[in-house]
Order: structure tokens, then C-alpha cells, then sequence
């Protein structure tokens, strides 16, 4: 068997069903050529007929990467691979992944149908797929809970019909590792033709278990990971993409390998959370801040005398640079430029020079700029489209007086102003906004990130505001957490449907 793991990387369509962390195309082309330089084999690069966007997205990925494959998602319905085969006219190697639920539960409750007719159905949609590439990928969702004797008949059917990869989803998070991995070998053991295809992972992680049941499948049989950057994806989130390079990197009696370019996680990690504005929680495993972080004196101790005493990677091998340059008011425009470099955001021109305003703004009030602040003023131009911007904002508020705001308004070039009293600066801030903005809105959703320790450091805010029947994502940033909530707020306002 071979020891190749082939990594296919779903950001950019199971990651970028998460609520709030949609992109434009040229934001998905730029993550699409950061995920070529680390060197995964196959981008999903989207779900054609679900959207002009999404059709639109895979023609241009198509267009702008090289050797990557690029696949396209469907239904085993004939008009979704039309749609698809159109989308990837432009990719140089091109695969469809159709496919259809095989739980009973799927059967019976999405599809009001049977086992017979859904494994019809899913030979007819690979046997149609075939005529227009020679890569097809099937999937069976909810493979998790389907039983495995029929989970076998359907991908030996599948198989037999011309499909080259089959996909085991544990859609819903469900399995442990144990069994999601004997159903692996099951598979490998009870399927006729199985070495004509690979078998593929793609977990969810409801129950906190995505990785640990890729890892099995894989030990098991599987030579394909489905995966996404930070991990990201529908509810939970999927397997991190790199969790398990890192683990086969780190064991390296496996004997399997992938060809992702370790040094470029860390890059593009960033780069993820910040074009999804969906930041990494401290403590993720590889990219977190902490990941490389001791604080026990008992771990400094050891770590000073022996890194390899608490630490069984080099930061390096994920592409963090533990002797970064340290950016300051001081700093200049070279070095503000390698530094989003690294984090992988290349700009230059009057954009950079836009961001490195910002940068001297925000250097002024800071001893120290991180990594995530100027990820954030990298992101910030985007504001400089919207039709609604902050001017200025005054919040007076204390112990034992009620909180009054007064704020300013540019909409469309025209200026407002207003003030409000409320039950906390936020809410006087929020209130004022609404006497100049007229329109029903619901607050539904509110949460503050500091991004790190430091008093002066940037708050984030994410809001979540409904209206006239949709809902609406926004951020917004600021060393005031007060201004952050404000722009939030704003940014959701100002992707109001017309």
C-alpha cells in the first residue's frame, strides 16, 4: 500500500460554511494560491450550482492555480454536474464530487426513499460524472452511521462505476476512533476493486474527536485526508489540516507522508483567520499563540536546559520565526511589509502605505504591535468601501452616572451626528447609532475577543445583527472596546441587503 497521504483541502467550501466567514473571489483566489505554496493536492474550491458566487469562484481558482486538482461539489443530480463540469472548464487537472446520504436516517427521512434506489442513484450520478472528467470522487454522507455491510455495497457499486475516490464522511461528529477506523479497514477487507480507488476521511469534530478518526482511518486504510485550515468548518469545524501533518512529521515510524510544506502553516493560518475574520483560539493545537508558550517554571526550567523537554516540534517546521522582528512606531515600511509577509499577507503599494498609516496610529498608543493587530489593519481597508463610516465617537460613563454617547456619522459622504444615554457605554454608543441609522434591527449575537494580554492591546468585536428577516455579520477592532463595538455594528449595517 502506499505510504502517500493525499491532503484535499475543503476551506474554501466546507470551512467557508461557517456563519460570517464568507469571502469574495479574489479573497478565495488569494487563500487558493497560499494553499498551492503549502502543497496540498486537492482544493475544493466550492459548490457550483449553489450560488453565481460559488460558480463564478470555481472558474477563477481554476484559472489561477497550477497543479493542485480542483474540485467541484454536487448532488448525485445530473443539472448540479453540468454546473459543476462548466465551473472547472478552465482547471488544468479537474474532479467532481458527487455523492448522496446512505444512513437511514438519510434514507428514510431526507430522501423518503430506500437502500436499493439510493445505491441507483449514486451509480447513475458517478457513471454521469465520468463522461466528463476522469476524476470522480464519491461521497456517502453520513457514512459514519450507516451500517457498514451496506456502506460496502455501496462503494464496491460506486467503484465499480468509475469512481476514484470514495469519501467516508462522520458528517455529524458521531464516531470514535476506534470504530471509525475499523470501518476504514472494513471497507479495505469486504470491498471488491477497492485498490482501483482511494478511500478518503472527512470528519467533523461535534464531539472534539476529528482529528483522532482521521488518524484512525488513515492507520487504517485511508490515503486521503479531507481537511481545512485552522480547523474550521460546518458547526464544530473538520480536521485541522495541520494537526495531521504535524503528527506524521512527528511520527515518523509511520511511514507516511504528505507534501505539505510544513513551513507555510503558520502563514497561512493567519491568513485564514484573517480574510474569515475568525481568529484562533490561544490554545489551538500548532498555530495557537500558546502553542509554543511555557509558563510553569517547571516547564521554562526544562525548556531552557533542553527544548525537547517540553517541546516535540521547532516552531520553525511550522513556519513560526521565534527571533521575529519586534515592530514599534519606530518601525518602517520594509518592516511592516515582511511581517504581513509572514503571516501571509502580501501587499504593497498605496495599500501598504494605507495599512502603515494605521500602523504609526495604532504605534502611538501601543509599546508593542502583534502579529494579530496587523492582521487586522491589513483587513481594515476593506471599511473604506462602506457607505457608512465612523467619525467620531464620545462615550461619558461611571460608577453611580448613566452612560451618555455622542456619535458621528459619514453616510455616503453626507455627515450626521446624534446622542443617546443607555445602560452602558456600548449601549448609549449602540442607541445613538440607531437614531441616525432608522431601520428595525435586532442585536442577536455580541462577543468581545481581547486579542491579547496587554491593557493596550486591540480588542476584537463580532456582532450579529438581524434584519428585516436575515441576519448579518460584522467586526470591528479598536484599543477601545466601546469604538470596536461600534464599528461591528456598522460593518453589519453596511452589508444590509438594499
Amino acid at each position: 500500500m502506499s505510504d502517500r497521504l493525499y491532503i484535499f483541502d475543503t476551506t474554501l467550501r466546507d470551512g467557508e460554511q461557517v456563519p460570517g466567514c464568507q469571502l469574495n473571489t479574489v479573497e478565495k483566489i488569494q487563500v487558493a494560491r497560499q494553499l498551492e505554496q503549502l502543497g496540498v493536492d486537492v482544493i475544493e474550491a466550492g459548490f457550483p450550482i449553489s450560488s453565481p458566487g460559488d460558480f463564478n469562484s470555481v472558474i477563477e481558482i481554476s484559472k489561477a492555480v497550477t497543479w493542485p486538482t480542483i474540485c467541484a461539489l454536487t448532488r448525485a443530480v445530473q443539472k448540479d454536474i453540468d454546473v459543476a463540469v462548466e465551473a472547472l472548464k478552465y482547471a488544468k487537472r479537474k474532479r467532481i464530487h458527487t455523492g448522496i446520504g446512505t444512513s437511514d436516517s438519510h434514507i428514510k427521512y431526507k430522501f423518503n426513499s430506500n437502500r436499493e434506489e439510493i445505491i441507483e442513484r449514486a451509480v447513475a450520478a458517478v457513471k454521469y460524472a465520468r463522461r466528463f472528467v476522469d476524476d470522480v470522487e464519491f461521497y456517502a454522507e453520513d457514512a459514519g452511521r450507516t451500517e457498514n455491510e451496506y456502506l460496502a455495497r455501496v462503494v464496491e457499486a460506486v467503484v465499480k462505476a468509475g469512481a476514484t475516490v470514495v469519501n467516508i464522511p462522520d458528517t455529524t461528529g458521531y464516531c470514535l476512533p476506534a470504530e471509525y477506523g475499523a470501518k476504514i479497514k472494513y471497507l479495505c477487507d469486504h470491498v471488491a476493486g477497492i485498490e482501483n480507488a482511494i478511500i478518503s476521511t472527512h470528519c467533523h469534530n461535534d464531539l472534539g474527536m476529528a482529528t483522532a478518526n482521521t488518524m484512525s482511518g488513515v492507520l487504517n486504510g485511508a490515503r486521503q485526508a479531507e481537511v481545512t485550515i485552522n480547523g474550521i468548518g460546518e458547526r464544530a469545524g473538520n480536521t485541522s489540516l495541520e494537526e495531521v501533518a504535524m503528527i506524521l512529521k512527528c511520527h515518523k515510524g509511520l511511514d507516511i507522508n504528505t507534501n505539505i510544506n510544513t513551513t507555510k502553516i503558520y502563514p497561512t493560518s493567519r491568513m485564514v483567520s484573517s480574510l474569515m475574520n475568525m481568529p484562533v483560539q490561544p490554545n489551538k493545537a500548532i498555530v495557537g499563540r500558546n502553542a509554543f508558550a511555557h509558563s510553569s517554571g517547571i516547564h521554562q526550567d526544562g525548556v531552557l536546559k533542553n527544548v525537547q523537554t517540553y517541546e516535540i516540534m521547532d516552531p520553525k517546521d511550522v513556519g513560526i520565526d521565534d527571533n521575529a522582528i519586534v515592530l514599534t512606531a519606530r518601525s518602517g515600511r520594509a518592516a511592516l511589509k515582511h511581517r504581513l509577509s509572514v503571516n501571509g499577507v502580501d501587499i504593497d503599494g498605496e495599500k501598504l502605505d494605507n495599512v502603515y498609516k494605521e500602523f504609526l496610529k495604532l504605534a502611538d498608543k501601543k509599546k508593542e504591535i502583534t502579529d494579530d493587530d496587523i492582521l487586522i489593519l491589513a483587513g481594515a481597508d476593506r471599511a473604506d468601501l462602506h457607505n457608512i463610516k465612523l467619525e467620531y465617537l464620545q462615550v461619558t460613563t461611571g460608577k453611580g452616572v448613566r452612560s451618555v454617547a455622542s456619535i458621528g456619522l459619514s453616510i455616503s459622504g453626507e455627515k450626521f451626528e446624534a446622542a443617546a444615554t443607555g445602560n452602558g457605554p456600548v449601549d448609549a454608543a449602540i442607541k445613538a447609532l440607531k437614531v441616525i441609522i432608522r431601520r428595525e434591527m435586532t442585536l442577536k449575537e455580541f462577543t468581545i475577543q481581547a486579542i491579547s494580554k496587554g491593557s493596550d492591546d486591540l480588542g476584537k468585536v463580532h456582532m450579529q445583527v438581524e434584519h428585516a428577516g436575515h441576519l448579518y455579520y460584522g467586526f470591528g477592532a479598536n484599543t477601545d472596546i466601546v469604538t470596536a463595538s461600534v464599528e461591528a455594528y456598522i460593518d453589519c449595517i453596511n452589508k444590509f441587503k438594499k
